[in-house]
């Protein structure tokens, strides 16, 4: 059970279940959306820390200060951390799930340095297709990280542009996560499947098609 005060995220509140997958149209949405969420993040004391597109890192940097965080100070204590997510997901070129799993669990409460209370992670998710054909395997993965934060209260939000991807993706996606945000808003997912069962169907619905491909 969580302990820690609920946390404010587009127009409701989240409570014990914090694993969120956010779909949204364009950057701009998505930073009107998420940016109050932030700053909240840096105000409470907790760890930030944000993954984000490759063409991304300095405008990020930009917006945060223009809502009136001061990263020099956030930075030197160890409050934010700033990644790209080709260089956090992928190793030599591979997309490895342990591995993630392994960093996500670093990055948890309790876990990651500094003694913060808690993680505020947000993680952009279009590398997946941009990067080459992982999205298979991040559905998967998505499903599996659920493991890891049943056990932690972090904040994590995954971003996804609707744009990039499919619609049969973007709903095995959305039984992936617990929480979710269309439309601006969040809410209970009513499509989650927790991982003991959707992977198990994911996996049965691929078994033909890895036949066909060999």
């Amino acid at each position: 059970m969580k302990t820690t005060p609920p946390i404010r995220l587009a127009g409701a509140r989240l409570a014990e279940t914090r694993h969120v997958c956010a779909f949204f149209n364009s950057e701009e949405e998505q930073y009107r959306v998420l940016m109050p969420f932030i700053k909240e993040g840096f105000e409470r004391g907790h760890k930030a820390v944000h993954v984000v597109n490759p063409h991304q890192p300095d405008t990020h940097r930009q917006r945060l200060s223009a809502a009136g965080i001061d990263l020099s100070s956030a930075e030197r204590i160890g409050q934010f951390e700033l990644r790209v997510n080709t260089d956090a997901y992928l190793c030599n070129g591979q997309f490895d799930q342990e591995r993630m799993l392994s960093v996500f669990e670093r990055l948890a409460s309790g876990n990651a340095e500094g003694g913060f209370p808690l993680s505020r992670i947000v993680c952009h998710m279009e590398w997946a297709v941009d990067a080459g054909c992982y999205v298979d395997q991040i559905v998967e993965f998505e499903s599996r990280v659920n493991a890891v934060w049943l056990h932690h209260e972090d904040a994590v939000i995954c971003t996804y542009n609707l744009a990039k991807f499919s619609g049969d993706v973007v709903v095995d996606l959305m039984r992936t996560h617990p929480m979710i945000i269309v439309g601006g808003i969040l809410q209970e997912n009513p499509f989650f499947l927790p991982p003991e069962e959707f992977l198990p169907e994911l996996r049965a619905r691929r078994a033909p098609r890895a036949v066909a491909s060999a």
